[in-house]
This record gives C-alpha cells, structure tokens and sequence, in this order.
C-alpha cells in the first residue's frame, strides 16, 4: 500500500475515533432568558452515567432534569417604559398600578438553563389557567411561560403554578417599591441591599438586577428545587446590571 493511502486510513480511524467519544462544542455562556436557543450548551456529567447512557448536554431540555429555580419579578413600569408597551399593552395601559409583577419561574442549571420541554403548541388546560389567574400579569404570559419553562419543571402545569404563586408570596417586596408613586433613581447594589433587608436569607450572590437603557426592567432571585430556600447562583449574580445608576419608573 502506497504511504499516502496509509496516511489516509489512518487519518480516518483518528477521526472516527474522536467522533466515537462525542466530542461537544464549548460552553455557550447562555443563561436565564436571554440566549435559550443561540448556541448548544457543554456537556456534563449527570446521573445518566450510572447507565452506561452518554452524558446529556447541558440545555437538552430534559422535563424536571434541572438545579434550581429562578424567580424574575418584572418591575411593570420600567417594562412599559422600554419593550413592554408594544408586546402587552393590558399589563401597560394607563391606571394599572403594576409594580414588581411574575414575569416567571424558570428551572436553571448551574450553567445554562433547558426551554421548551413539551410537546410544541400544547397549551395548558382552563382548569390550570385558573390556577394562574392573579400570578401573572397577563394570561398570556401565562400559556407562553408555562410552555417555555413550565414544561422542564416535571410537574403538571396547576402543579407549576401553584410554586409559581409559592415562590413570589416568599419575597418580600421592599417597603420604596409598594403604592410608590413618583420616579426614582436607585444603584443596583441599593436595589440589592433593599431586597437582602427585607428578606434577611438572601444574599448578594443569590439574586441579579436586570435593567435596558438606564431602567430597572427585574428582580431575579434564586430558590432551590424545593423552594424552602434561596439558592447561591454566581452566574446570575454575575450578570447583573452594571450601570452606575437606574430610573425606576413609577407605575402608570
């Protein structure tokens, strides 16, 4: 055999080697609601293992295959104030008094996050949907959610929105943010301390601020599967707003 057909044969077998051992793209950096479905997420290890089954990706969107809760309270007026008004102009209209609102409770893991873990186009049932009434500003919201994240909770969706409704009744909402009524200025580290001292298990790495353009758009707070508990999530915490100082509009 000619030594450029060995050098051939041999380049395969290295190939389909590498392919063999399910080589993955790096760590997309995704989290939360930002980037879902941008780029595949690494590979980890998980109990799968123990099966001889190949580790499933990170974002595989596995129903109730997930380490942790996040909880993102929208600030309605800063929502109205920047993107908002065209997409949900019920939660906007003049004389709605919204302030800090559901905007979701997303199962996360440590890196990344997995989305849309039904089956496409199932919405939840009426029954459910009055399960959600009061927790979310808008029914829509509600469907969308639910199909979004809901479904990787592993639970029925009466079932999420009952720990929807757990998980906001567990954070106290800072006395500034409750019947305000006029514009605000806040740091996001103020914002921070006013939410740690109303609720005094929460920490700074177990919470991100969320703002566009100068506003505060959301609170997002960690809990653990469980929900007895608020969770330590550095990557969210990392990606809080950064901007020296926030508008906090008052609600319409």
């Amino acid at each position: 055999m000619r030594l450029s057909a060995l050098l051939f044969v041999a380049g395969l077998s290295l190939a389909t080697g590498a392919f063999a051992q399910g080589a993955k793209p790096g760590d997309s950096g995704c989290i939360l609601d930002n980037c879902a479905d941008k780029k595949p997420m690494a590979a980890q290890p998980d109990a799968s293992n123990s099966t001889g089954e190949r580790p499933r990706p990170r974002g595989a969107s596995v129903p109730g295959q997930f380490d942790f809760y996040v909880l993102s309270l929208s600030w309605s007026p800063g929502f109205c104030e920047t993107t908002g008004a065209e997409k949900h102009r019920r939660q906007c209209d003049a004389g709605s008094g919204l302030g800090f609102v559901v905007h979701g409770l997303w199962p996360q893991y440590e890196s990344g996050f997995p989305s849309d873990c039904g089956p496409a186009g199932r919405s939840p049932s009426r029954i459910a949907l009055e399960a959600a009434k009061g927790i979310y500003p808008d029914i829509n919201l509600a469907r969308y959610e639910w199909r979004k994240h809901g479904t990787c909770s592993g639970k029925s969706p009466t079932d999420y929105f009952a720990d929807v409704r757990r998980a906001r009744d567990a954070v106290d909402i800072p006395q500034p943010f409750r019947g305000a009524s006029d514009r605000q200025t806040w740091t996001p580290i103020d914002i921070e301390r006013a939410f740690i001292a109303s609720n005094p298990k929460l920490r700074p790495d177990m919470m991100g601020i969320a703002c566009r353009s100068g506003v505060l758009e959301e609170v997002r707070i960690c809990f653990s599967r469980d929900l007895r508990d608020f969770h330590s999530c550095p990557e969210v915490s990392r990606g809080s707003c950064r901007t020296r100082e926030l508008r906090v509009p008052a609600p319409l």
